[in-house]
């Protein structure tokens, strides 16, 4: 039977290419968004393997994180830029979703990452998510919920003043941007747990600082980060 499905996807894929989301080649008989070859070549940054390491090392002194990672090295020009500039603005959220179904499997059987009980996406303002369309950290967040089998809440850490781009900012004026922006919504169901917090990409960590500062108020609170990728240091 397998047969009989791998020619007729060959059939249709004359008619509906099925390309890579990456170099936008054809993608092979059951390999789904973004092919093995791509993934094999991306620059991995294997963090989640130590418990301190260049992603941490950013949030030194700032905040008690618990641990972070970042899948991919983030160079300008790069592969993962283009991935990450499609998956934004080509309107390709099916690649967070992907890219969290892969790690999540990785970051369980993380030693650093065991105890994880919620994930939350870094929100973006009601106006911006409505004018992109989607929240590119929240399908980060279900496709890592998926795979680590952990429940995940795009509802519960809102950003509530729409700050701007923060692309041409330094770090300073990026945390001073971002600064009590955020506010947690039922703050029970939050307590008390071991939480992931996830983004799209590392730059200076202004915004995930500032998610984080806003969880941490509320009682017995760990948090955990883990982004796409993370940017050479800045």
């Amino acid at each position: 039977m397998s047969a009989y499905l791998r020619i007729f996807d060959d059939f249709l894929s004359l008619f509906y290419p099925r390309l890579c989301l990456s170099c936008s080649r054809n993608l092979p008989y059951k390999q789904d968004s973004i092919c093995v070859h791509c993934q094999y070549y991306f620059p991995k940054t294997n963090y989640h393997l130590e418990k301190e390491n260049d992603f941490t090392e950013r949030f030194w002194g700032r905040l008690p994180l618990e641990s972070g990672t970042a899948l991919y090295h983030f160079s300008k020009g790069g592969r993962i830029q283009q991935l990450i500039h499609k998956l934004k603005y080509e309107h390709k959220p099916e690649i967070a979703l992907k890219l969290g179904r892969t790690y999540g499997k990785v970051l369980l059987q993380s030693p650093v990452f065991q105890g994880i009980e919620l994930i939350l996406p870094v929100p973006l303002h009601p106006r911006k998510e409505k004018k992109r369309g989607f929240n590119q950290s929240a399908y980060f967040a279900k496709g890592l919920s998926e795979s680590m089998q952990r429940p995940w809440n795009g509802r519960l850490l809102l950003k509530v003043e729409d700050t701007g781009s923060q692309t041409r900012k330094t770090r300073l004026e990026r945390f001073q941007n971002v600064e009590n922006t955020f506010e947690v919504r039922q703050a029970d169901k939050v307590a008390g747990k071991r939480i992931l917090l996830v983004d799209d990409v590392l730059t200076t960590g202004a915004t995930l600082e500032a998610c984080a500062l806003t969880l941490l108020k509320i009682p017995n609170v760990k948090i955990s980060m883990a982004t796409i990728a993370i940017t050479s240091n800045v």
